[in-house]
């Protein structure tokens, strides 16, 4: 299928690997120009360089910048002052209980988590009004409807995002500019390796699995982690012109994990 997205451009927070890899490597393969972004330009390099390996004719550049602070956003709308597709990926997680979890923990995690979506949308938003046509994505959670009691600062960001989204794309009516957020379900990506180490007790991966889906995540339907590319599909789509009708929605690709039917 053709998503038409040739010549679209996006950028992608956070993709020098995980899940925002995983979809700037998607929507490079079908054909839009991205930017792929990263805290360091050691990291943005590498992430380019895998793209480039896999894909010798994608269109991509990249943006070397922590996206959670005014100051890097406002470079790089500098350096990129229009986009087609915003991905809103840039997030972190941590599993922490809650008596442990200071004030600066959850001011770090909303800015992060949040407000670095905010502010770019801020910032975006109003070119893509003009042009009537854009995306914008919010990669939230499962986590942001079944708050995990193991990281509720986490939940709590992904919540925001949620709601975060619905708000903007209810400022989007009647235009062609779509803001949805996407809530992948746990999904072995290079952080959920960090995640799994720490909770795992130096258990083997597969074995991890099992009793984490047994136990912790009884409710999947999936029962193992999701790809990275499997949540990278949904998110290209989401991206395409032919998306249209799909605006203001919070889309699972969470396994099954939450229950329930809507």
């Amino acid at each position: 299928m053709d998503l038409k997205l040739t010549d679209k451009t996006a950028l992608v927070t956070g993709s020098t690997k995980g899940i925002g890899l995983a979809i700037a490597r998607s929507l490079a393969r079908e054909g839009a120009r991205v930017i792929l972004n990263g805290r360091t330009e050691k990291s943005v390099e590498a992430a380019l360089a895998e793209v480039r390996a896999e894909l010798p004719t994608a269109r991509c550049e990249g943006f070397p910048g922590d996206l959670s602070t005014a100051e890097s956003a406002e470079a790089l709308q500098k350096k990129y002052p229009a986009l087609d597709i915003l991905i809103n990926n840039l997030g972190i997680f941590e599993p922490k209980p809650f008596e442990e979890i200071p004030d600066e923990d959850w001011r770090r995690f909303f800015d992060v988590n949040v407000l670095s979506g905010v502010r770019l949308s801020r910032l975006y938003l109003p070119g893509m009004k003009s042009r009537d046509w854009g995306r914008i994505v919010f990669i939230s959670s499962e986590s942001g409807v079944q708050i995990p009691v193991e990281m509720i600062h986490y939940g709590m960001t992904k919540t925001a995002q949620i709601a975060v989204a619905r708000g903007l794309a209810e400022s989007c009516a009647g235009t062609g500019v779509t803001v949805n957020s996407v809530l992948p379900g746990p999904t072995k990506s290079a952080g959920v390796d960090e995640f799994v180490s720490q909770l795992s007790g130096g258990k083997p991966f597969e074995q991890f699995e099992k009793e984490f889906f047994e136990t912790i995540r009884p409710s999947s339907l999936l029962k193992r982690f999701a790809t990275t590319d499997e949540v990278a599909s949904l998110v290209t789509y989401v991206c395409s012109p032919l998306a249209s009708a799909t605006n203001g929605a919070a889309l699972r690709v969470d396994g099954g994990v939450i229950r329930a039917c809507v």
